[in-house]
């Protein structure tokens, strides 16, 4: 077993996080709130968002469903007082909890709708997490994983070769963390393999047609911001190599006549009443 179960916790806790998931949900929102507003949901619903982080989706969850009970977890301390104070306009309706997504002190079967976005492919042993996640969903109730894959983006023109930066990158990074940068394509599969039903894979396309320009760059200058050093230590490259990697994307992006785009897996189904 992997001791270090958080090894980004660095990363998570920098400065660079709040811009990388203000920008990030600013860009999908849009097409995530109607895969939401589908779902069905019970007018009181109650809503878990694990690895909450700095609240972005999880108040974005509580003002779509006005009626629901919604609860972010995140297992930054800094991160949760930070959500609480910038969303306390909606509290008691909206709560953050610090916790553990490896062990959600949470009752069996208590959440309509359990949602985990933009962790999976961060942290070791990401199956754990997704059985607490399905732990925690009510019989008949709906889990929501986004969950990223590093092979899904591609931007052009670039000054260097983007693809052979991000694998390279992928790489070391993948084996210096050990996590899975590309899990996003798995995810139906483990989702399929623990007896969720009725699965589905939405890809939704953030790209330089759909998306403001400014805001799809801000995520990639954000993530050069808060890991550029630690991909040049995990690869070989120099720190400047390593920024000027993310710098690409984002030049390309803002270049009105670049186009990049990152496509967001999220896998959804539904807990089933009785174990299959």
């Amino acid at each position: 077993m992997t001791k270090n179960l958080n090894p980004q916790k660095e990363h998570m806790a920098d400065e660079s996080m709040v811009r990388t998931l203000a920008a990030q949900t600013e860009a999908i929102w849009p097409q995530e709130r109607i895969l939401l507003a589908d779902y069905g949901l019970a007018p009181n619903a109650k809503i878990l968002d694990v690895g909450c982080g700095t609240g972005e989706f999880t108040w974005r969850c509580a003002e779509l469903f006005p009626r629901a009970q919604v609860l972010g977890i995140d297992v930054l301390p800094q991160q949760v007082e930070y959500a609480r104070r910038r969303h306390s306009a909606l509290a008691p309706r909206l709560e953050f909890h610090q916790g553990d997504a490896f062990a959600l002190a949470l009752p069996d079967d208590g959440f309509d709708l359990v949602a985990c976005r933009h962790m999976l492919q961060s942290v070791p042993e990401p199956e754990r997490i997704i059985a607490e996640l399905i732990r925690v969903t009510r019989p008949g109730g709906r889990l929501h994983l986004l969950v990223e894959d590093y092979g899904m983006i591609h931007a052009y023109p670039t000054r260097g070769d983007l693809d052979a930066f991000w694998q390279r990158a992928m790489a070391g990074f993948a084996t210096h963390m050990h996590i899975d940068p590309r899990i996003g394509r798995r995810a139906w599969f483990e989702l399929h393999s623990r007896g969720i039903q009725k699965l589905s894979v939405s890809y939704l396309t953030v790209d330089t047609l759909r998306v403001p320009r400014d805001t799809l760059a801000r995520i990639f200058e954000s993530w050069g911001d808060g890991y550029a050093a630690t991909v040049a230590e995990t690869t070989g490259l120099s720190v400047s190599e390593a920024r000027a990697g993310f710098d690409d994307i984002s030049t390309c992006i803002r270049n009105p006549q670049g186009y990049a785009v990152w496509h967001v897996p999220i896998a959804s189904g539904i807990k089933p009443n009785t174990p299959s």
